[in-house]
């Protein structure tokens, strides 16, 4: 009988399916999509899940009965708990809030236990998903970190696994791998197993507005400037994993998370494949970057997941005229910012005297500042936030803005509709900072802009 003994023994030999309709006449070439949604976790995290596993059983790190924890956006946990399940072992996850609701419903469907902690800190803040996760570890008896970002079996997986069967199922054929990369162990292992066999085949990453993958290897420079909140899941990051083998990859690409967004749908209206975020921007570069590719090219994207897990966001009309995704006639963002010269922030630090803030809010007429850490937008100070606080206690002048931020303000695309920047203007966020992506240009919109731009409409 041709059965699995067990549910473990169903990972791998993912289909390649043909892309039809969504290259048709823009993509000259052969564009397959690896299908990673048929492994038993729908997603490709489920190959170097159970590597990680039992490469640690193997060498003493994980013993009977212990407790696996992880720091993870949901794939990978989903790969862990499955295996947990089969080989009798706890689970505990971190992730953050920036992770969509069905991604850590999934994890306790699995009888996970899932820590949310938030997104817009620096990995080595103690509130960090990364640095729970390590505390977490020192803290549980019995338990080992499975370390996704720094594991070598996570590249191991793929170089194992998937650069082989990408390389049979083509016949040897691929001429160029797309990638989302995020801990990078799919893009590094399966192109390197694929440049072991032709050094001429071509690996390029994608990359997200926000991470720092795509700066880092055009100079060597890590740059926290580049660093800010972005929507786009499974993909970038705001620190170099020792999984990103940046020799293997030859280009990253970057996606704003309005493309990735609209491409995630497409597929599934299209193509009639039910694939996730990283997929939308996989395929969104793959379409950037149609110059650089012939007709006789065979192209191979990573799907790395199943679209369930983005009910709630990319494929929830609500959400995604919320975030000004949904295109519409009228006025939007770069209408408001037209003749604006492009100019740098005015920001604080975590770190400024509140007075600091009060003066420069004075100096330059405006009522609400960026806060950043380290060059990254962390949190926000509004003029009735400082006004509270000093009425309150006059000392607070001498404190930390850090001590009395608000949230950061979102941030969105420069296209984005007038009407969806209304609905972000809250009496909590009361301003947006709009991107201009082409030009690596960023400004503030408040009321008053949306007003007068209304009024002279």
């Amino acid at each position: 009988m041709k059965i699995c003994a067990n549910i473990l023994d169903a990972i791998g030999q993912t289909p390649l399916v043909r892309i039809n309709r969504l290259t048709k006449g823009v993509v000259p070439g052969l564009v397959l999509a690896k299908i990673e949604t048929f492994n038993p976790g729908n997603s490709i995290k489920d190959r170097m899940a159970i590597k990680m596993i039992e490469d640690a059983e193997r060498d003493g790190r994980l013993r009977p009965g212990g407790t696996i924890i992880e720091g993870t956006s949901g794939n990978t946990g989903m790969g862990l708990a499955i295996a947990a399940i089969v080989k009798g072992y706890r689970c505990i996850f971190t992730t953050t809030d920036k992770q969509s609701k069905e991604k850590a419903d999934a994890l306790r469907a699995f009888g996970a236990e899932v820590i949310v902690c938030p997104t817009n800190v620096d990995p080595e803040d103690p509130r960090s998903y990364y640095s729970v996760s390590s505390r977490l570890e020192r803290e549980v008896p019995n338990s080992w970190k499975a370390n996704q970002y720094d594991n070598p079996s996570n590249a191991l997986a793929h170089y194992e696994q998937t650069g082989p069967e990408i390389w049979d199922q083509t016949d040897g054929r691929i001429t160029h791998l797309v990638v989302g990369v995020g801990t990078g162990g799919t893009i590094s292992g399966t192109g390197k197993y694929l440049k072991e066999r032709n050094p001429a085949i071509k690996v390029w990453g994608i990359d997200t507005y926000g991470s720092v993958f795509k700066k880092y290897k055009e100079t060597g420079v890590f740059d926290k400037n580049e660093i800010y909140p972005y929507v786009t899941e499974g993909i970038g990051e705001d620190f170099l994993p020792e999984n990103v083998d940046f020799a293997v990859i030859d280009h990253f690409e970057k996606v704003t998370d309005k493309d990735a967004a609209l491409m995630t749908r497409r597929i599934a209206r299209e193509e009639g494949i039910f694939a996730g975020n990283s997929a939308g921007s996989a395929m969104a570069g793959l379409v950037q970057l149609r110059d650089r590719f012939t007709a006789d090219d065979v192209i191979v994207v990573i799907f790395h997941d199943h679209g369930s897990r983005y009910l709630g966001k990319m494929y929830n009309d609500d959400w995604m005229r919320e975030k000004g995704y949904v295109d519409r006639s009228g006025l939007t963002a770069r209408d408001l910012v037209a003749g604006r010269e492009p100019s740098a922030l005015i920001t604080v630090t975590v770190n400024d005297p509140v007075g600091t803030a009060w003066q420069l809010m004075s100096g330059h007429d405006v009522s609400q500042i960026p806060v950043t850490d380290g060059g990254r937008v962390v949190g926000a100070i509004s003029e009735a936030r400082l006004f509270a606080a000093m009425v309150r206690d006059p000392k607070v002048r001498d404190a930390e803005v850090g001590a009395i931020m608000e949230p950061a303000f979102p941030f969105v695309d420069i296209s984005t509709s007038v009407d969806a920047l209304a609905a972000m203007l809250t009496p909590e966020s009361p301003a947006v900072l709009v991107r201009d992506f082409k030009t690596d240009a960023t400004f503030i919109i408040t009321r008053s802009d949306v007003i007068a731009a209304l009024r002279l409409a």
